[in-house]
């Protein structure tokens, strides 16, 4: 068993805890200590992969993830909606295109309680992967139709994750809930060993979660089965910007759940979109979209417009994606279309929109 020890740092937990800020990412991959052996892809044992419920749509790239702690440091969970990290955490997603490696994106923890940003690509024969320009790097990988993956600048990275308080996204409270939803747009098998909040805690890994929270694990409340996807899919993709306490609060527009017993968020996600006029003029927005969604006008919802569109001025999510994601339109335009009456007001914390 993995146990307590698992997920040693790679320089050892207490050196690294009082390690100053480094002044530069590694130049190579393999030098974040991801890898056993690096040119058999055998990653370190020490470290976790996992998979969440919610995963973030990237022009349908596959992806894999881990994390790795400190010896001897846990996550605090006292705040489940807010984890935080300890320093010497460090985080790697690995992006493949068409059974090609393309990227690995790492973050770690600094001393100062800063994140650092970097992303490597992986050279044609496959065998490592080079720190990537902190602008980033065009044409990374050909989709056809003029179309290209984008290998995001720091900048890029920092707009998306300076979004949430705790930075780190798709690592939380709902993604690793034991009660996983098996209607997830893309959702994605677990991975061995089966990171979730139980065993996190049973590891020593996470601690001070909501003893609740263990007993009855966090699912999305919807309507239906298919309102508790589309509403997980825009956490998943969405709540990192818009939530109750980052960058974009004074909008009014969560579509983050959180695990806070006094406030039912799932529902307050509905509550802030489904009938609520658009703040602002959107470039390019037609004079009859005047509603974040619209019951039963998918059409004239500006979330779903915004959702299809790649135009960069009008896209959303703004950046890290080129190619529309086609199911998850396809559902949220079927629920929109199933909505048949809006809640009141961006204030209510009562029942979910009723569906037909």
């Amino acid at each position: 068993m993995i146990g307590v020890a698992l997920a040693v740092a790679f320089l050892g937990g207490a050196a690294l805890a009082r390690k100053p800020v480094s002044k530069s990412p590694p130049e190579l991959l393999h030098e974040t200590g991801l890898y056993a052996d690096v040119e058999r892809h055998q990653i370190d044992p020490q470290h976790l992969e996992f998979s969440p419920q919610y995963p973030l749509w990237s022009d349908g790239a596959v992806k894999r993830r881990w994390i790795s702690l400190p010896a001897r440091a846990a996550i605090d969970g006292s705040n489940p909606d807010v984890w935080v990290f300890p320093v010497g955490t460090r985080f790697w997603k690995e992006f493949s295109f068409g059974g090609r490696r393309i990227e690995t994106r790492y973050m770690e923890r600094q001393g100062d309680g800063t994140w650092r940003y970097a992303t490597y690509a992986w050279n044609e024969d496959q065998t490592e992967a080079r720190l990537v320009s902190e602008k980033g790097r065009p044409k990374a990988f050909d989709f056809g139709g003029g179309r290209s993956h984008f290998i995001p600048s720091i900048d890029d990275c920092k707009s998306c994750h300076r979004g949430h308080p705790a930075e780190v996204l798709g690592f939380g409270t709902l993604q690793l809930s034991p009660a996983r939803d098996p209607n997830a747009i893309h959702g994605e098998p677990m991975p061995a060993p089966g990171v979730d909040l139980g065993y996190l805690v049973e590891n020593k890994l996470l601690k001070r979660l909501p003893r609740a929270l263990l007993k009855k694990p966090p699912v999305i409340d919807g309507a239906t089965p298919a309102e508790r996807a589309v509403l997980g899919y825009l956490h998943g993709n969405c709540s990192h910007c818009h939530n109750d306490a980052g960058s974009m609060r004074n909008l009014g527009f969560s579509l983050q759940h959180v695990q806070r017993p006094a406030r039912n968020r799932a529902e307050r996600a509905i509550a802030t979109a489904v009938g609520q006029p658009v703040r602002g003029h959107v470039p390019g927005q037609a004079p009859d979209a005047k509603l974040r969604i619209e019951p039963g006008q998918p059409e004239r919802s500006v979330l779903l417009r915004r959702m299809s569109s790649r135009n960069p001025l009008v896209q959303m999510p703004p950046v890290g994606t080129v190619v529309p994601d086609d199911e998850a339109i396809r559902l949220v335009a079927q629920w929109i279309r199933d909505l048949e009456s809006p809640v009141p007001s961006a204030e209510a914390s009562g029942k979910s929109a009723q569906t037909k």
